[in-house]
């Protein structure tokens, strides 16, 4: 059984690629490649088609993560094959959990930071886009955080599904 997990953002160049090439990179690590699929995806299709942004790929590159990456806009009729569907903030939560055909879909919908006990008060990763290159750093270190416990989160779910 494979479990799917699909990261959402805004246009699918900065956040979402970011925390979908960390993900992976921790799915490996924990030996879970063949049972975990990771993509992502925008909730608007404006940048369907294109790379992700070069100063996430840059980030990335410098930090040992794969940067392989097309922009595409998530569609309604995954939710049918996802397991998670990750929001990067709170306005990416409730525009996926509307778009969600059923009730049980829109409960696949969590945020990203709800998955780091350090995170506080605060569940947005922020759009780093119209800032510098600090903010793709940031934006880096949040998703890192929270990647841990999101890993954390879905062996627990294959653990269960192995004793089914």
């Amino acid at each position: 059984m494979t479990y799917r997990v699909c990261f959402v953002c805004t246009g699918n160049i900065c956040r979402s690629p970011m925390a979908e090439s960390v993900f992976r990179a921790r799915v490996a690590e924990a030996g879970l490649d063949g049972l975990v699929e990771v993509d992502s995806a925008g909730t608007g299709g404006w940048h369907e088609g294109d790379d992700a942004d070069p100063r996430t790929v840059s980030v990335l590159d410098e930090h040992g993560y794969g940067t392989e990456h097309t922009a595409r806009q998530f569609r309604p009729s995954w939710f049918a094959h996802l397991d998670l569907v990750i929001a990067l903030d709170t306005g990416h939560l409730k525009a996926l959990r509307r778009l969600a055909p059923t009730e049980e879909d829109a409960r696949k919908v969590r945020l990203l930071r709800s998955y780091d006990p350090a995170a506080g008060a605060d569940p947005d990763v922020p759009d780093p886009y119209y800032g510098g290159r600090d903010g793709f750093e940031e934006c880096l270190e949040m998703v890192e955080a929270a990647s841990t416990g999101l890993l954390a989160a879905v062996e627990e779910r294959l653990e269960g599904h192995a004793h089914e």
